[in-house]
């Protein structure tokens, strides 16, 4: 079954440009919120995303340092299904928005926005939004 791509969007509140883009792109930052652990390898664009015992491994595709990142599942056959994290900043309150970009099954995509809101609130919390 093909995946149907969707776009959600987050306001960040006061979140910074810089504390926003460590929490999506770094290993550090991705590991307070995304996932359990994460592992960089040598090249830098290669990470294992790391939930108790299950892991993913995913390809950065895309990188505009403070803006936008792209990640490709290594196990995913479809060269053109990705996530996707792009930062905006607001131009009448200033806030900084997330977006995040995606794709499920189309009966499973209920249960994934669900899960990235779920996620989200614990980015929110860890930074202090």
């Amino acid at each position: 079954m093909l995946k149907e791509k969707f776009h959600i969007e987050f306001l960040m509140g006061n979140a910074t440009q810089n504390s926003l883009w460590r929490m999506i792109s770094q290993i550090d930052g991705l590991s307070e919120w995304f996932a359990d652990e994460v592992l960089m390898d040598e090249t830098e664009t290669r990470y294992t995303f790391n939930w108790g015992k299950s892991s993913n491994e995913a390809q950065i595709v895309c990188n505009k340092p403070q803006t936008v990142i792209r990640y490709h599942w290594l196990d995913e056959e479809d060269e053109n299904v990705y996530f996707e994290f792009f930062l905006r900043k607001l131009d009448l309150s200033g806030e900084m928005t997330l977006e995040i970009t995606d794709f499920a099954e189309p009966d499973e995509k209920g249960d994934a926005i669900a899960l990235w809101e779920t996620q989200v609130d614990l980015l929110k919390r860890r930074l202090g939004v």
